[in-house]
């Protein structure tokens, strides 16, 4: 890696340092208990190197500038000062690998659980994570996804304000016992995928301004900060040092993937473009005898990042985060309009059903949201494992005023239906931590920063809630908690009790259930499963789809989301053959009496008059003779 301290063939730590607007580096290193004062030597290219035979793991250095102001490794691999504080000098192969064996899972297996690590367990660290994966193993989970872990500013933060992009916050652990928990969830196998941020730093604690400004457009800007220089004249070390960060996460840690933050977010007008560099330097390294997935975050809606080659395999990215399916859902379920949600109330139905069978829904029409901009390309071209559907992550509820999950704003039997719809699709699921058993714990947006910062962020959240709807009554938006507020970090940790309560363990069971379901049945289709599937919309709230392996196979999902009845006349025969022929049907779930259906069940061939609410029915049919 030509960006940080790494150990060179002689054993020597070796110190870099791309500082194009530094007179002078110094490397001041603290070892032995001296503090030492090194001129670093400077390059053409603007980089500052020096390999000492002094430094050794455990000691504490920084680069100090020709104005005297001492700055942590960009690249730093341990901050346990925090972000102002000096590096740690780490040893990378130090670490005594116990799962080299280990050459992750295919794509189509993954069911993600996303997590913070600061609210996921008492304990607020890796450890704590690491005590509750047989739990995850037992729920059917094949994959968690932790939330940022690059070194931000603070006690906590949702982790989308790293200034220390190789460095996993101090207050999870340290580098050490982040390896062990990815090495314990390899054990289980389980994969592990990491958030990471390529369109910003937060806004304090980092200092690539001070020495290296060109990391940073000059006129570009992003909701979070100054946007990257990713197209520059001096772009090749910008460009590097963040294909670098995800190459680090996934040969140093271990990382079976990744998932890159709005990358929409990211103008390059270069070719290839960042993006495109990046997936092809991975790919290209990794190889094919080990499965890295890489997922993206994308609010254009970019069907081309998801091309597959002849043999079916990613070009590019896996997979995108299906924000349509969520917001089509959220609106279908709860009536909401305000913010984005506006762009799918005017038809939340159809548009729920587009997007599970096709991923975008918006593929090319303007959006209200976005002042009319065209927004999408075409995707039912692409198989639905390249996008993740879910019900809520970590912004659908962090980001409502007081931190609601889905489950506390519709009623049960709605929620449940929208969860077997989610984990029964053929798109790979994503659960938000708590919610497989019914946590009544909020998600709130929390973060730590300097006072000055910490008054924007605030007065900035209310603004933005002032124009919804909700939020009319100015009483009731100064009651929304404080990002600031340590009671806001500490209500948005999960209450574990929770689980062994009733409605804890109903809710645990249903999801483990339905991921059973989905591994025994849904799975094996998955390979086959090249394009999108036909949709169609029965009665006020009802949904139909219907996805064909190239094996001519059929796998079958209807639902009805509404709360009232749908009549046999608006449902016709979507829901099941009219006579069924038990050698072609596999009955594989019905709800709302929440159980699989044996072939051997009269319950398979009873007819209901109507569908209630709440009803799911899922079942596959084989290949015609």
């Amino acid at each position: 890696m030509p960006f940080g301290c790494e150990r060179d063939p002689e054993g020597r730590f070796c110190f870099q340092l791309w500082a194009p607007a530094a007179s002078q580096v110094l490397l001041r290193l603290t070892s032995d208990g001296r503090e030492h004062l090194i001129p670093m030597e400077r390059t053409r290219d603007a980089w500052y190197r020096h390999c000492s035979d002094l430094a050794q793991p455990g000691d504490l250095y920084c680069y100090q500038l020709n104005n005297g102001l001492c700055v942590p490794d960009p690249a730093s691999r341990y901050q346990p000062l925090d972000v102002h504080g000096p590096s740690q000098v780490v040893d990378a192969h130090a670490f005594a690998w116990q799962d080299v064996r280990w050459r992750g899972r295919p794509w189509p297996e993954a069911v993600f659980y996303e997590l913070h690590v600061g609210s996921f367990s008492p304990t607020g660290d890796f450890t704590g994570v690491e005590a509750r994966l047989d739990d995850l193993v037992d729920l059917g989970i094949t994959a968690i996804e932790l939330m940022p872990l690059a070194d931000f500013p603070g006690r906590w933060n949702w982790g989308y304000d790293g200034a220390l992009l190789f460095a996993p916050d101090s207050r999870y652990g340290t580098p050490d016992d982040l390896k062990r928990l990815v090495q314990a969830a390899h054990q289980r196998g389980l994969m592990v995928f990491v958030d990471v941020v390529y369109n910003h730093f937060g806004p304090e604690g980092n200092y690539l301004h001070c020495y290296a400004p060109g990391f940073f457009h000059p006129e570009r800007q992003t909701p979070w900060g100054a946007a990257m220089d990713f197209d520059g004249p001096h772009a090749a070390p910008v460009r590097e040092f963040f294909i670098c960060n995800a190459l680090f996460w996934i040969f140093e840690y271990g990382f079976d993937g990744l998932r890159l933050d709005a990358v929409d977010r990211i103008v390059d007008g270069s070719q290839p473009d960042f993006l495109d560099e990046l997936a092809t330097r991975v790919r290209s390294v990794v190889g094919f005898d080990r499965h890295v997935h890489l997922v993206l975050e994308n609010d254009h809606n970019d069907a081309r990042r998801h091309a597959r080659d002849g043999k079916g395999r990613p070009v590019f990215y896996t997979a995108q985060w299906n924000d349509d399916a969520h917001h089509a859902l959220h609106a279908a379920l709860t009536g909401e309009s305000d913010g984005v949600y506006q762009d799918y109330a005017d038809a939340p139905i159809e548009r729920v059903g587009r997007s599970l069978a096709e991923g975008f829904c918006y593929q090319g029409e303007s959006s209200a949201f976005r002042a009319g901009r065209v927004r999408g390309t075409a995707s039912a071209h692409l198989p639905p494992i390249a996008f993740v559907n879910f019900l809520q992550n970590h912004d659908q509820i962090g980001n409502r005023g007081f931190g609601e999950r889905l489950e506390h704003l519709i009623p049960a039997r709605s929620f449940e239906a929208a969860l077997a719809t989610v984990l029964l699709a053929p798109a790979p699921p994503l659960l938000f931590m708590g919610q497989e058993f019914a946590a009544t714990t909020p998600f709130l947006f929390f973060c730590d920063l300097e006072p000055s910062l910490m008054e924007q962020v605030s007065a900035g959240r209310r603004r933005e809630f002032a124009t919804q709807s909700a939020f009319s009554d100015p009483g009731l938006l100064h009651e929304i908690p404080l990002p600031g507020d340590p009671q806001s970090f500490l209500a948005s940790r999960l209450d574990w009790s929770e689980r062994e309560r009733s409605a804890g363990r109903e809710r645990l069971a249903l999801h483990a259930k339905l991921l059973r379901l989905r591994a025994e049945h849904i799975l094996p289709l998955l390979p086959g499963l090249h394009h999108g599937g036909r949709w169609q919309r029965l009665g006020e709230a009802g949904l139909s789809w219907c996805w064909r392996t190239r094996q001519g196979e059929r796998l079958h999902l209807s639902v009805n989301l509404g709360l009232e009845p749908i009549g046999r006349e608006h449902s016709g025969q979507a829901a099941w053959p009219v006579e069924p022929d038990r050698d072609r049907i596999t009955p594989i779930y019905e709800q709302p009496v929440r159980q699989e259906i044996e072939s051997s069940s009269d319950s398979w061939s009873d007819r209901l008059s109507e569908w209630p609410p709440g009803w799911v029915c899922c079942w596959m049919d084989a290949a015609d003779s």
